[in-house]
């Protein structure tokens, strides 16, 4: 993989990253991509929505609720399909092209930021 730019410390503090729980997953058949359609609970920052091309790695999508994730939650909304997109969830992009979920190393609360 090849390294990106160097940015300056602002344009990293403008990056809004908060921690939130996956309350709900379905299937997103209408996306080009096999992924699912997520809503992640940001505790006081209520519940926005995302979509994710997790099937391939996490066919379970019962396995992804309750799950705590790291999401970007200041990208403009984007729509995907017939769906709204508002956060993106992060994972580690492994070398075999499998994602790996970002989640906080125990418990946290909703909406907390990472930084």
């Amino acid at each position: 993989m090849e390294e990106k730019p160097t940015i300056r410390w602002d344009d990293f503090a403008r990056v809004s990253m908060r921690v939130g729980r996956i309350v709900r997953v379905e299937d997103f058949p209408e996306a080009r991509k096999p992924a699912y359609k997520l809503w992640v609970d940001f505790g006081p920052y209520g519940v926005k929505k995302s979509s994710a091309q997790l099937p391939r790695w996490y066919p379970d999508k019962e396995s992804l609720v309750g799950r705590l994730v790291i999401a970007v939650t200041n990208f403009p909304p984007k729509q995907i399909g017939p769906f709204m997109s508002e956060v993106l969830i992060l994972g580690a992009i492994q070398s075999d092209g499998r994602v790996v979920l970002l989640e906080p190393d125990g418990p946290s609360e909703l909406g907390a930021p990472v930084g």
